[in-house]
């Protein structure tokens, strides 16, 4: 891929994981820019919401940067990564806290069935499989691949799933709505199937 002739925003803002996603563009030949400001982010080809933090205190930052109002605007293909997916939800349990309403999905903490809390612990942490891939982020040969996860809250199954995953109980691991994409699973950490995602994202 050539980085002269896309223009790539990473949305900075209080949450962790930022420089991984940065690295793993680098590694396809992608130079992204890191920022918080409107106009260039409204500019960019394309937009990646990445996340590692909680929900309520990111939701504060963003309403206090403006970006609430910003990220549901926008008209370019959008990637929402881990918390980044669950803010692009409707509510999240963490904090009781209202998202941004892109999709209509809820987040809920995972809850071990009685006497598996060992067996089942929360964060569900490493490598899961998906499946049942609806999106232009996957192609055939990703189905039933393994990516990697980290998360104690979940989207649950609804209208906008475009990947599913098993962890306790099924939940989005994948989910898509007109140009925003999101992804549960963490793509920069997952390898080369995590490098192919971003690739068919990039050529979105």
């Amino acid at each position: 891929m050539n980085s002269n002739k896309m223009n790539i925003v990473i949305i900075k803002y209080n949450a962790g994981n930022i420089e991984s996603v940065s690295n793993a563009l680098s590694r396809l030949g992608i130079k992204a820019e890191i920022t918080g400001d409107h106009e260039k982010i409204k500019a960019a080809d394309k937009v990646i919401f990445p996340g590692v933090g909680e929900a309520s205190t990111t939701m504060s930052y963003l309403k206090k940067e403006g970006l609430d109002q910003l990220i549901p605007s926008l008209m370019q293909p959008v990637l929402g990564i881990c918390l980044g997916l669950q803010l692009m939800c409707s509510h999240s349990e963490e904090g009781n806290t209202p998202c941004l309403g892109i999709f209509e999905e809820q987040v809920k903490r995972f809850v071990p069935q009685p006497g598996m809390e060992f067996t089942t612990k929360v964060p569900h942490m490493g490598w899961n499989n998906i499946t049942k891939l609806n999106s232009k982020l996957f192609d055939e040969s990703l189905e039933n691949q393994f990516v990697y996860f980290v998360h104690s809250y979940y989207a649950t199954v609804g209208k906008h799933i475009a990947a599913e995953g098993n962890y306790i109980n099924s939940f989005s691991a994948a989910l898509h709505k007109d140009n925003f994409y999101a992804t549960q699973f963490h793509p920069e950490k997952s390898g080369p199937i995590g490098a192919k995602i971003l690739e068919n994202f990039l050529k979105l």
